[in-house]
């Protein structure tokens, strides 16, 4: 028996692999979901054709999403906070300056993503054991279940797309009116390094051959009552089909003891907080880094050991285009990232800096209506103008933040202290810098005052506490996962990963955990 310990994306792609190679797989999570109430208010809109959902059903599911020129505090799901809920106390964790979150839901933190999905490039992963060509196949294989909407253009050729038939997701009209603009000047651009494509996301498209695609109703911030966005949970819902797959639930790992022929699975029920042991031939922590890094560190009793998690800096402002586009408030589109800009330009980075394009949704349209005070009356056409620009950076040129287990009498907890990276804001202002130079070519202006730049962890884009090498050390972990010191246990999410690139993290930790997987069935 092969036990993966977590239900997020690289719990799911390891199971995928194991059980494609034959192995018995059991699923341990905590698996904490959407409350009833809500739930059955997405089953009904789900059951209900756009266009005829409840308005005050609707207004419920979009509660708490406060949006301010600084952007969302907490991204909710379905107006719900189960994502992050219980894990201070079933997994205590304390934050110090980090925006870091772990999560105990079924689905892990996809329940909350925005589904991007871009493959590593090798030059961004030069200290990595493990180069593109090994993941290739592995990336393949996770799109076959998360599905991709993507695009065939200029970006395949950093980016394969790793899908033979990608869907399609119709772009609202001002992603096609900034898109046009970087067409138009499409040389000069890649004279400066620049390449641009719409945007890849895990989501069902307009052209989804079985059941419900995205009817672009514009509620992707608050989660799809449709489902058309990947979800690591649905996965788990038809692996529990299979032969050989078993999940149980409310279940929270505290430790792991291994001997010569097996290891033994330490914790408690979720609920009751009666002890649990489970047995398995391997186990695949999955978990995420704060609860990899709690689990690994208690089973050695590791504590006032610092491991160093890699962070990719996230930031954002506004571009306001020169051109309005009139009646968006009205458009019916997705609200998920449209486009995608790639900088590839030394004089900024070394390393790919990666920008994510999203135009119109009603959550931008708070923040606007907001920020203008008195002069809310000029909203709709700041709204008409403005998309806003997420960007990410190289954890070279990012903080990390330093993960310590500590005693603290009759818990011990994970601390977590953010440590700054001089060269982080350096790096922003280039890319500012760079917008502001082609502002003509993009028909838009950055707005650098508006700049905000996340804490450290807040992007969710974190790894390495566990970097893979060739030949490991302490705190180290082999090509396949397995911590120093460790034969039969395998870390297969981020916290392996030796850095962490701009580009969307998930896609290539799925792949990564699919390939450990793959190998070690």
């Amino acid at each position: 028996m092969h036990c993966v310990i977590g239900s997020g994306p690289a719990g799911v792609a390891c199971a995928k692999a194991l059980l494609a190679r034959g192995a018995a797989v059991l699923m341990l999570d905590a698996g904490i979901e959407l409350e009833p109430d809500r739930a059955q208010i997405v089953r009904q809109l789900s059951e209900t054709k756009f266009g005829g959902w409840n308005p005050d059903q609707v207004a419920a599911l979009k509660g708490g999403m406060a949006a301010d020129a600084k952007g969302v505090p907490l991204k909710l799901v379905f107006g719900s906070d189960f994502p992050y809920r219980e894990t201070e106390e079933k997994i205590p964790w304390k934050n110090h300056g980090s925006g870091l979150k772990p999560s105990l839901a079924l689905g892990g933190l996809s329940n909350v993503w925005g589904a991007a999905m871009l493959p590593y490039r090798d030059s961004d992963i030069t200290d990595w054991p493990v180069n593109n060509s090994g993941l290739a196949p592995h990336y393949r294989a996770v799109t076959q279940f998360t599905g991709l909407a993507a695009q065939r253009d200029d970006l395949e050729e950093l980016f394969p797309l790793h899908c033979e038939n990608p869907g399609k997701l119709q772009l609202s009209r001002q992603a096609n009116l900034l898109f046009g603009n970087l067409k138009r000047h499409r040389e000069k651009l890649r004279g400066r390094g620049w390449h641009f494509g719409s945007a890849r996301v895990a989501v069902r498209a307009d052209d989804w051959p079985k059941g419900i695609g995205c009817v672009r109703c514009g509620f992707c911030m608050y989660g799809c009552p449709y489902g058309c966005i990947y979800n690591s949970a649905g996965t788990v819902r038809e692996l529990r089909a299979e032969k050989g797959f078993s999940y149980q639930r409310d279940v929270i790992v505290t430790k792991l003891r291994e001997t010569s022929e097996a290891v033994f699975i330490e914790g408690f029920h979720r609920e009751t907080r009666t002890p649990l042991l489970f047995e398995a031939g391997r186990v695949y922590l999955a978990a995420g880094v704060i609860p990899t890094a709690q689990i690994l560190l208690r089973s050695q009793n590791a504590y006032d050991q610092p491991l160093t998690l890699r962070d990719s800096q996230y930031f954002l402002f506004p571009l306001v285009l020169v051109r309005r586009t009139r009646g968006v408030q009205a458009e019916a589109l997705y609200t998920l990232s449209q486009l995608f800009i790639e900088l590839q330009n030394p004089k900024i980075s070394r390393r790919s800096v990666h920008l994510q394009i999203y135009t119109y949704s009603d959550i931008i349209g708070r923040a606007v209506r907001k920020s203008l005070g008195p002069l809310k009356m000029f909203a709709p056409q700041l709204e008409e103008r403005m998309v806003i620009v997420q960007g990410y950076l190289h954890s070279e040129e990012s903080p990390t933040i330093e993960m310590t287990l500590k005693n603290g009498g009759e818990k011990d907890f994970l601390q977590l202290d953010a440590r700054p990276n001089p060269r982080t804001r350096r790096t922003v202002k280039r890319v500012l810098r760079e917008l502001l130079a082609q502002a003509g070519r993009l028909g838009g202006i950055a707005v650098p005052p508006m700049l905000q730049l996340a804490e450290p962890g807040r992007g969710f884009h974190c790894g390495g506490s566990l970097p893979m090498r060739a030949s490991p050390g302490k705190f180290e972990s082999d090509t396949l996962g397995r911590p120093h010191g460790w034969s039969r246990v395998h870390a297969v999410d981020a916290s392996v990963l030796p850095s962490v690139p701009a580009t969307t993290i998930t896609f290539s930790v799925m792949a990564n955990a699919h390939r450990i997987g793959w190998e070690t069935a």
